[in-house]
């Protein structure tokens, strides 16, 4: 069995990102880098850090994991389902689409 794997659009992430909790998993030089992140998201990189994170932190909080195409956030949101997290999306497109958008993002002061 397959299990869909929500997404969440840039646009209406920006729009509502207070309500969510946001997880980067790329890596620290790609979160710092070129394509920047999203404001107030917090990295924990796709792995052995990610595993650790879900399962101490509370399984309710809405919760959007981004990445830079969309696809180890896909991963991410998979693995979070997988542990029993019951609010989390996927950023459509990751920060390739957000940029694109031309939505604010932040990067290394």
């Amino acid at each position: 069995m397959t299990t869909t794997i929500p997404v969440i659009e840039p646009q209406e992430l920006f729009a509502n990102k207070n309500q969510y909790q946001l997880i980067d998993v790329r890596t620290n030089e790609e979160f710092t880098g070129e394509l920047g992140h999203v404001e107030d998201s917090r990295l924990v990189v796709l792995g052995p850090d990610l595993e650790i994170f879900l399962k101490n932190e509370d399984k309710t909080k809405p919760t959007v994991f981004i990445c830079r195409s969309g696809g180890r956030s896909n991963q991410a949101t998979a693995v979070a389902l997988s542990l029993g997290w019951t609010s989390v999306w996927n950023m459509k497109g990751g920060m390739l689409l957000w940029n694109q958008l031309e939505l604010p993002k932040w990067s290394a002061q």
